[in-house]
């Protein structure tokens, strides 16, 4: 069976979650306690980059959730989750990794920072500009490519409907509120929704997150400059 370390709010995890839900796989979900836990050896054995999520399958172990994504998916063809016609694919992974590199970034942005900071100025309108782009992405069809759900809808759709809980509205975006409301409506998203509280703790949690992982990524660096040291030294 597989097993997947994730956290349940993790913005990286929830899109192999989903994933692994919609092609039906038996797995088994193991979490991870993101306030310093992942930096710690147990866990940075799996990964030793100390990130979530982790696909381990029979032995062999996926780091980085895009490749967990296209190892799924070439693993598990069906459901597919990409098209094969090359325009649907390009428009798929146009906003697949546009929601990655672009409208998650900025997410984060609005999580850490405060409100009357230049940071989260640039995250809000980063966030802004990016909808605009996947507005126009969207037609009229219920998903990214048509009848065919996918992973642009998969890992869009796990950031883009939770940012009402960051005070940013869908309503100026008719075509992805609609969208929207679709995905949160199949039975997939229901099981992985957060709750009123754990949002609200979520957010609290990523205000204090950055001094945390910024003060074990120290401990982390000095570990490892002894350890090269020490190799220099044996050799």
């Amino acid at each position: 069976m597989l097993t997947l370390y994730y956290a349940r709010p993790s913005l990286y995890a929830r899109p192999v979650w989903l994933a692994l839900l919609e092609k039906q796989v038996p797995f088994e979900l193991i979490a991870v306690d993101l306030s310093g836990k992942h930096l710690e050896s147990e866990f940075l054995t799996l990964n030793p980059f100390g990130h979530i999520p982790v696909l381990v399958d029979h032995g062999f172990r996926v780091i980085e959730s895009q490749a967990i994504l296209d190892y799924l998916e070439a693993k598990y063809p069906s459901p597919s989750l990409l098209p094969t016609d090359a325009k649907t694919l390009a428009r798929v992974r146009m906003v697949q990794f546009v929601a990655l590199n672009e409208l998650l970034p900025a997410i984060a942005g609005l999580l850490i920072n405060d409100v009357a900071t230049l940071d989260f100025q640039y995250a809000h309108v980063r966030t802004l500009n990016t909808l605009s782009f996947l507005e126009s992405m969207l037609t009229d069809t219920p998903y990214v490519a048509g009848d065919q759900l996918t992973l642009a809808d998969i890992v869009a759709g796990t950031l883009i409907p939770a940012l009402p809980n960051l005070d940013i509205s869908l309503t100026p975006y008719p075509r992805l509120n609609t969208w929207s409301q679709r995905l949160l409506a199949r039975p997939t998203w229901q099981e992985i929704q957060l709750s009123d509280e754990e949002w609200s703790s979520f957010k609290r949690h990523m205000k204090v997150m950055p001094k945390i992982w910024q003060r074990r990524r120290r401990q982390r660096a000095a570990s490892l400059t002894q350890q090269l040291v020490n190799f220099e030294v044996s050799r």
